[in-house]
């Protein structure tokens, strides 16, 4: 365990530079006094590690002195290969540095560990996608991604939902997010940066990365922003809610062919079942014509009881099919 943190200690300094023993004890989750002890052994091995004085101060190493890569563990190299996705890499326009680094990271691996490492590939495979979705295109996304690396404006035109379809925005980058198999864009408006906004980056329909750099926000979490602003895209999605009866086999059914929000919410809010196998619940719904696209899924295992605007599409909706199928002109 000692090692471990020695090693963790050594890597953070030649990684970050500078720290003091605060910063120190709070990444390693260890007392101050811990941290001397530490910075005491690895300066008695020979690691050249030193300390400046004053407010300013902190631990450093020597310029210039790095440590090789041969505390590996088998399970720690196994997952370094194993977290290179070679799609979305590509797509990045990062697919040759990424085949270098491992190209080195196995010559620096002891002979038996690399070939462990290497298995991976083998065995493990992402498709990100979802089923019976292809590829979206995104011939802009290498670009784009260059633009957040090196902190430059872009000029992108967007398709948009609503009029005027196409606009032209004026865009500082600072992330881009891969969902569910869809690249999306964050980015600031150029004279705003603390209102990001996001950009489906199939929907881009050209662009181009200005000489102009800007400041990235002082504390801006890219994970952080995506999480709130799913949940928020979730939320404004889902206006509307359907009080419905189905049967358990429709409610078991439900998480293989309804979005997730949807069936989530339809086992978190249903009732006990009734001895003929039927029980009440509540589904969120976009709207009246997305309610009956999708619990028309469930056929005759499901029952609308609200609002009355859904029921009597499904009223219309069954009256027409029985037309349609039985000659049913009542």
């Amino acid at each position: 365990m000692r090692a471990s943190r020695l090693l963790s200690l050594l890597l953070l300094l030649q990684t970050r530079g500078r720290m003091t023993a605060q910063e120190l004890s709070d990444e390693l989750e260890v007392s101050i006094r811990t941290i001397y002890r530490d910075v005491e052994s690895l300066s008695g091995a020979g690691v050249p590690v030193y300390a400046d004085r004053g407010p300013a101060g902190g631990y450093q190493l020597l310029d210039g002195y790095r440590t090789r890569l041969t505390g590996l563990t088998v399970d720690e190299a196994e997952t370094l290969f194993l977290s290179g996705v070679p799609g979305p890499v590509a797509e990045l326009g990062l697919g040759a540095v990424l085949t270098a680094a491992e190209l080195k990271l196995r010559a620096s691996l002891p002979p038996e560990l690399g070939a462990r490492a290497g298995r991976i590939r083998e065995r493990f495979h992402l498709d990100a996608p979802g089923w019976f979705r292809r590829d979206e295109q995104t011939p802009h996304l290498s670009a784009l991604a260059g633009a957040v690396w090196d902190e430059r404006l872009v000029q992108a035109r967007y398709l948009r939902w609503k009029a005027p379809r196409e606009v032209t925005r004026t865009l500082a980058p600072l992330g881009v997010v891969l969902k569910a198999g869809r690249w999306y864009l964050v980015a600031a408006p150029a004279d705003d940066l603390s209102r990001p906004l996001t950009y489906r980056v199939s929907n881009v329909l050209g662009v181009d990365v200005l000489d102009q750099t800007f400041g990235r926000p002082e504390g801006f979490d890219l994970a952080g922003f995506w999480q709130a602003w799913a949940k928020r895209y979730e939320d404004s999605v889902y206006v509307d809610e359907a009080t419905v009866r189905m049967t358990t086999e429709a409610l078991g059914l439900m998480p293989h062919i309804f979005p997730p929000a949807m069936s989530r919410a339809a086992i978190a809010n249903a009732g006990p079942p009734g001895d003929d196998g039927w029980l009440h619940t509540t589904v969120p719904i976009e709207s009246v014509k997305h309610g009956l696209v999708e619990l028309l899924k469930l056929g005759a295992d499901v029952e609308v009881l609200g609002p009355p605007e859904l029921r009597e599409r499904f009223a219309e909706t069954t009256r027409g099919m029985s037309r349609l199928y039985l000659g049913d002109q009542s």
